[in-house]
């Protein structure tokens, strides 16, 4: 298991010139796991212009996707804007497999409800897959528990549900950029050495302060 460069301490976002530089290194098969928005723990997502670069580069190295999708909607409210790297892969006809959490989005950590996804390019890779996805899964925990799944089976198939969990999700990335634009201003206000842009430009939940060992 290696690692890739993604945190810019100077510009305090995304280093993507170290990030393609390091994906070039890759091993050409190696599964590279991304993370569709609201990047945990720095609150740094790359742009639409800079997924395109990475796609390029994954393409390139025959490396396999693995997204991680754990907040979708807690960057801006609304999913599809949030997905916009992840649908970007799909329409470019990439194998990869997506791990998506509601543990987060719908309020379910105590149930840990996501669902597994595998992309696959024709069926009998996809019937394959499956063999080998059921195989684990009965090695690992065979019978999960159903009821967090029943609760987010509820709510997306039932229109107004759905919609009332969609305002939801505007309700809460509403708050965590007011939280984001208060600190900042007080951060200024009391007159704390420094840049803060970077408060207000991360998204999401997570944030890096860019403080040293020794500030903190």
């Amino acid at each position: 298991m290696r690692t890739y460069r993604y945190f810019d301490k100077a510009t305090k976002g995304l280093d993507i010139q170290g990030m393609l530089a390091d994906l070039k290194e890759a091993t050409p098969g190696s599964v590279v796991l991304l993370h569709t928005c609201a990047h945990n723990p720095t609150g740094v997502d790359p742009s639409l212009d800079q997924w395109k670069q990475i796609a390029q580069v994954v393409r390139a190295q025959g490396l396999y996707p693995f997204f991680d999708t754990a907040y979708q909607g807690f960057v801006s409210g609304d999913l599809d804007k949030d997905g916009v790297g992840l649908r970007y892969f799909l329409d470019q006809g990439f194998e990869m497999v997506i791990a998506q959490s509601f543990a987060k989005i719908m309020g379910l950590y105590g149930e840990r409800t996501g669902a597994m996804h595998f992309v696959c390019k024709d069926k009998a890779i996809a019937t394959r897959v499956l063999s080998q996805a059921k195989l684990i899964i009965r090695r690992n925990y065979s019978s999960p528990p159903k009821h967090g799944a029943m609760i987010a089976g509820t709510i997306l198939n039932d229109l107004s549900l759905r919609n009332q969990w969609l305002q939801d999700l505007v309700n809460v990335t509403n708050r965590i950029t007011a939280m984001r634009t208060a600190l900042k201003a007080n951060l200024i206000e009391v007159g704390a050495k420094g840049n803060w842009d970077h408060v207000t430009e991360q998204i999401g939940m997570f944030s890096f302060t860019g403080l040293t060992l020794a500030q903190s």
